[in-house]
């Protein structure tokens, strides 16, 4: 039997839940990804879906297997599992760096939009987030494990794609030759004939579409930005302590005080409640002030490694985020909480509510979130994209993959606060 070491701690920690409701939706939302949506392959790489729709996006992929990370030390077949998603990701970059989702096979299926088209790709929306999420993920894989021989040369071959990328989207109208039209779509299709919006170079890295797969409203998205500042954080330490390479330890040190200094120049806002993070910026004074459910988000900010829970500007930013200042905030009888363009309006994302749970600093605040939660799966036992704050039957995805897998991260990371809780 695979993974008979994680089924076994699976029974050991439901049975520490005092509350049967909690231990039900954990166990489901946990075993999710890994029973429906993980396919293991002869070359030992891993093919993870996202759950309704059949393509592995690099971002959902990363999110849905972080969750059993600290399960690797302990079973090898975990161990295996997360390795393989790690190498099926680099290859996938290796095919399309600018892609954020694709296909099992080279069959062709998905979007056909006016871009470069590859039949591996099932939709070539270009990210920051797809290619920094393998990186965290890798990260944390080697964090757990100590296992220095992912550091091979598919690695080193990745990095310097993933680099080459963004160094060439610092200066994007100069540079790039990346542009995306979806016909009949003026949602996504971007502006000056693909090419996007206007710029000005700063050190930021141009993106043209949020983690929510939303067209940006300016080129400048700052969490995903500050998202690059994180793993370039890791990978300065890969080249400088476990594999010396001085060129590529150089680019990424290069690449992170650019960024660094593009974001103190142009990141922030002043508000009547102090100086904050704007969502999206075009470096010439132009702002856009919100958060989006899906992460990296600025509510994310901490659980991604930029910086603290405490940290004076995101205290700030938190309490724009999480009220009406938002305009993706919404309040209503079952829930109150971030949603996203990307569903209909007075649609809360579960993702959303995990990460301000993920991201607290208050046991009331951690609490009242699960409670939530638990009141808005819809008897589904499982967590959906989005649900409107009125009545939690009416939601978007029901089998929705990074969700289920955060749920389960945000219980096991608060077990000593949840497990004698009664729902």
């Amino acid at each position: 039997m695979k993974y008979k070491k994680t089924y076994a701690w699976l029974d050991f920690f439901c049975a520490k839940l005092k509350s049967k409701e909690l231990a039900t939706l954990f166990r489901n939302c946990f075993l999710s990804t890994l029973t429906t949506t993980v396919r293991e392959k002869e070359d030992g790489s891993t093919y993870v879906f996202t759950g309704d729709i059949p393509a592995m996006w690099l971002r959902d992929s990363s999110a849905q297997v972080n969750t059993y990370i600290g399960l690797c030390g302990v079973d090898d077949d975990m161990s295996q599992m997360i390795r393989g998603v790690i190498k099926r990701q680099f290859f996938y970059i290796s095919i399309d760096p600018y892609a954020n989702a694709f296909n099992e096979e080279k069959n062709g299926h998905g979007h056909k939009d006016l871009t470069l088209n590859n039949d591996w790709v099932w939709e070539r929306k270009f990210e920051i987030d797809s290619l920094c999420y393998p990186l965290w993920l890798t990260d944390k894989y080697f964090s757990i494990t100590g296992d220095t021989t992912i550091f091979d040369q598919e690695f080193c071959k990745t990095v310097e794609i993933i680099l080459t990328v963004f160094e060439t989207e610092q200066k994007h109208f100069k540079k790039s030759n990346y542009t995306f039209i979806r016909e009949n779509s003026a949602r996504d299709s971007l502006e000056n004939n693909g090419r996007g919006s206007n710029c000005k170079e700063n050190g930021l890295v141009w993106s043209a579409f949020r983690p929510s797969d939303d067209k940006n409203t300016y080129g400048y998205l700052i969490p995903s930005n500050m998202f690059i500042v994180v793993v370039m954080r890791f990978l300065i330490h890969v080249f400088t302590k476990i594999i010396p390479n001085n060129v590529m330890a150089e680019r990424c040190i290069q690449l992170k005080s650019d960024i660094e200094k593009g974001l103190s120049e142009c990141a922030y806002v002043e508000t009547n409640n102090g100086r904050i993070f704007a969502y999206e910026t075009d470096g010439y004074g132009n702002h856009f002030i919100a958060d989006d459910a899906n992460v990296p988000s600025l509510l994310s900010l901490p659980y991604l490694g930029y910086c603290k829970a405490d940290d004076p500007i995101y205290s700030n930013t938190r309490n724009y985020l999480i009220s009406k200042a938002n305009r993706y905030f919404y309040k209503g009888l079952f829930a109150e909480g971030i949603g996203s363009p990307h569903t209909p309006e007075n649609y809360i994302w579960p993702l959303g509510l995990i990460i301000q749970g993920l991201t607290s600093v208050s046991e009331e605040e951690k609490v009242s979130l699960l409670r939530m939660l638990i009141n808005t799966h819809a008897g589904t036992y499982h967590m959906h994209e989005s649900f409107h704050k009125d009545d939690p039957t009416k939601f978007t995805r029901s089998w929705f993959g990074w969700a289920d897998s955060l749920f389960a991260e945000f219980v096991m990371s608060n077990f000593e606060l949840f497990k004698n809780i009664e729902f």
